[in-house]
């Protein structure tokens, strides 16, 4: 069965983290595939928001 992760934070340090942290819980041979998004949004007098994003294919045994 195929199943995935998803991940979803304004800083990249936090997502980093928490993917490494979840990918310790499983087999390289288990990973189908990630993918990985960056996504800014703001006016141009505010303060930019970003969101990095990414899921995680993998294969449940």
């Amino acid at each position: 069965m195929i199943q995935v992760k998803l991940f979803d934070y304004e800083h990249e340090q936090d997502l980093e983290d928490e993917m490494n942290y979840f990918l310790e819980s499983i087999r390289d041979n288990q990973i189908v595939d990630i993918k990985y998004n960056v996504a800014a949004s703001g006016e141009e007098e505010e303060e930019q928001i970003y969101c990095f994003s990414a899921m995680v294919i993998y294969k449940v045994r």
